[in-house]
């Protein structure tokens, strides 16, 4: 289904037009055969030094940004990775580039074209969470990281597509569609997956559709499409981003963060986006020196000397991901890295009780933030009500049994939960990520991110190949997924796990291995994948 807010076709629709009759023929690439994209693959250092040296001004990347959003995503291969665009953003990039003559530089991301996952409040566009309940719904202020890369001098560019509800819908869903914005395709191979629930934001960085996204993960759905679309994708420490004003699944588990097309720009965006925030408690827990600039501390060579724990779990004996594997660590090894095969302990014990966290907290963060926020829905019964009374255009491809299960669980007081949150927690981290850590005395944990993107099956789920970032995920770990190789043409990811607060140095070990191996190609949109 591609079923857009009205309001968000018609600006496209007119986008394209307007724009692209203003296009110098350079604003596409590789799929309608013509010049190629002037600013493919731009880093945040290198667009900030053209514009530096007055090659370049915000407002004209923006407006080349807008121009491939409307023939790559809406025309061309079709990709629905842009759900809404942001109608101020012109005005926006001319404020900053105002700013620039005037000698006010914020930072790094001054007058870069930011796109946000449509979980995260943003005015004035629309949050729906790809929800027809929500499509009407316009938040009244900015997410806490909205105005945290505002006042960076980010122009926010619009919203990206998602797993509807963060995929947290159902068992049976079909990552990357939503109600309001349809089903997203993945770059390499259009009829594939691009994995979720963060599937818009991953293939817009990687169709070059803008400079940096901002996704939201509670378990892989920051890592997991940025390794299938390859791009950099960084799920930070639980309460090192504030999640106010982002719809929620899971407190314990929820955080937003970076996914960029180098390690670096994600180094930076981190930078920009975090922080404490008096209205998200979590972040009151965050060490005194657990805010950098992150961007500075990236050198080269930091693999030597490092010690390495690569996990053989089963995804990585998969004939194809093993001997990429392989190759990544024979490249860490050869540039002065310790690698040794280690093991996760209890891999997987904390799933049940993860399950049971979720639930719980799903239903009473999303009805906390149903009356925050005064959405149109007020609960998640009257939005399980919504979904059953629009079933042709909710219900059609899958249903809504988590939403249904949600709804039964009890209070955050009950027994079994607390019992389950500190037993996931527990099994997770300090018993799993941390034991595995200390007892080889290690820098990091990788592993193979997950496996190649498989194809979409609308109505029948996903052929999802299993993921490395379960334990990071419930423990409130970082996790940093970096392109490893192809399969089949399809990217692959090398996932860096490491304990609370480590995200400096797995972003060093991540900027390492990526420049040595420079793994990432960008995308073809091709029709369909290469034989296997």
């Amino acid at each position: 289904m591609r079923a857009l807010h009205t309001c968000s076709r018609l600006l496209l629709s007119l986008l394209a037009t307007a724009l692209c009759s203003a296009c110098n023929g350079s604003a596409s690439d590789t799929p309608a055969g013509e010049p190629p994209f002037p600013y493919q693959e731009a880093g945040i250092a290198e667009l900030q030094a053209r514009m530096t040296a007055g090659e370049l001004d915000s407002v004209t990347l923006t407006d080349a940004y807008l121009r491939r959003i409307a023939q790559l995503d809406r025309a061309g291969p079709a990709l629905r990775s842009v759900i809404e665009l942001n109608p101020a953003a012109r005005r926006e990039a001319a404020q900053r580039d105002a700013e620039r003559r005037a000698g006010r530089i914020r930072g790094p991301l001054h007058g870069m074209p930011v796109l946000l996952k449509d979980n995260i409040a943003a005015t004035p566009m629309h949050n729906t969470a790809g929800s027809l309940a929500l499509k009407t719904f316009r938040p009244r202020r900015d997410a806490f990281l909205v105005q945290r890369l505002r006042d960076a001098g980010a122009v926010i560019l619009g919203k990206t597509n998602l797993s509807e509800w963060a995929n947290f819908r159902s068992s049976g869903s079909t990552s990357g569609w939503s109600a309001v914005g349809g089903q997203t395709r993945n770059p390499y191979a259009l009829d594939h997956n691009p994995c979720g629930s963060s599937s818009g934001s991953a293939v817009a960085i990687s169709a070059n559709l803008a400079v940096a996204a901002i996704g939201t993960e509670t378990d892989g759905s920051i890592v997991c499409p940025a390794a299938v679309n390859g791009i950099v994708g960084l799920k930070p420490t639980v309460g090192l981003v504030s999640r106010d004003g982002i719809i929620p699944i899971s407190f314990s588990q929820d955080t937003a963060g970076p996914m960029t097309r180098s390690v670096a720009d994600a180094a930076l965006l981190l930078g920009a986006i975090a922080g404490r925030d008096e209205s998200d408690p979590a972040t009151a827990g965050m060490p005194g020196r657990a805010v950098y600039d992150y961007g500075t501390r990236l050198r080269p060579d930091a693999l030597r000397g490092a010690r390495i724990g690569v996990l053989r779990n089963a995804l990585a004996e998969r004939a194809e991901i093993k001997p990429v594997l392989d190759q990544a660590v024979a490249a860490m090894r050869a540039a002065g890295a310790t690698v040794v095969e280690t093991t996760l302990p209890g891999e997987g014990a904390w799933e049940k009780d993860e399950q049971t966290v979720l639930l719980y907290e799903f239903k009473s963060g999303l009805n906390r933030y149903f009356q925050q926020w005064r959405t149109p829905v007020d609960s998640l019964a009257t939005l399980i009500a919504f979904n059953q009374a629009n079933a042709s255009q909710e219900l059609h491809l899958f249903g809504q049994e988590l939403l249904l299960e949600a709804e039964q669980s009890g209070t955050l007081k009950d027994p079994a939960y607390i019992a389950a949150r500190g037993n996931a927690r527990r099994l997770a981290g300090p018993e799993g990520i941390d034991a595995a850590l200390r007892a080889d005395r290690l820098d990091a944990l990788v592993a193979p991110t997950t496996g190649a993107a498989w194809r979409t099956t609308p109505g029948q789920g996903d052929a999802y190949p299993g993921g490395s970032y379960g334990a990071a995920a419930v423990a409130g770990y970082p996790s940093l997924s970096v392109p490893m190789g192809h399969a089949g043409g399809l990217p692959l990811g090398l996932l860096f796990m490491g304990t609370a607060w480590s995200e400096p140095r797995l972003l060093e070990l991540g900027h390492a291995y990526e420049q040595l191996t420079r793994a990432r190609k960008p995308p073809t949109f091709a029709d369909t994948a290469q034989t296997r």
